[in-house]
């Protein structure tokens, strides 16, 4: 017995130092998810990529998760709705439409719904389903994705919409 107990002990720290000094077997495998939301490919340019911020990519998030189907051409799913909607829904990128609204009235438009601000009924109101934050997001992402790009004004505009 006091013979074998040696003979265990190396044997242990033998395999204990073999296990502890063994390289990892390699990195751990990307995953492909963790950056979907820090970019945005330029809808008008493939070659283009557009980098978000944090505010920005969960606006990416939400609109893809409630807004693409009427305010894109496609969805990840296939087709978008846009094209059955009577009048025709902008894109979520025409700076053409957004670029000259402020952020007040972007806000109010997704909060209260298009028929609250004389615009299309078609449009829900978000107001009990998203936070201001994730208003606040969507419309960071519209700015961030306009064609052409969407430039701060000078003077902040009036707060509300006149149509």
């Amino acid at each position: 017995m006091k013979r074998t107990m040696p003979l265990l002990l190396g044997l242990f720290l033998a395999l204990t130092s073999a296990i502890s000094c063994r390289k990892p077997s390699g990195a751990a495998a990307a995953d492909p998810l963790r950056n979907a939301y820090d970019t945005e490919q330029d809808w008008n340019d493939a070659t283009r990529i557009i980098t978000l911020n944090y505010q920005q990519a969960q606006g990416k998030r939400i609109f893809y998760t409630q807004c693409v189907w009427c305010h894109a051409d496609s969805t990840p799913a296939g087709p978008s709705n846009r094209s059955n909607l009577n009048p025709m829904p902008a894109l979520m990128n025409d700076g053409f439409t957004f670029n000259s609204e402020s952020d007040e009235y972007l806000e109010n438009v997704i909060t209260l719904g298009g028929g609250a601000v004389s615009k299309s009924a078609m449009m829900p109101p978000y107001g009990q389903t998203l936070t201001q934050d994730d208003i606040r997001a969507v419309i960071s992402y519209i700015r961030a994705i306009a064609q052409p790009p969407y430039q701060v004004p000078a003077q902040p505009g009036p707060q509300y919409g006149t149509r």
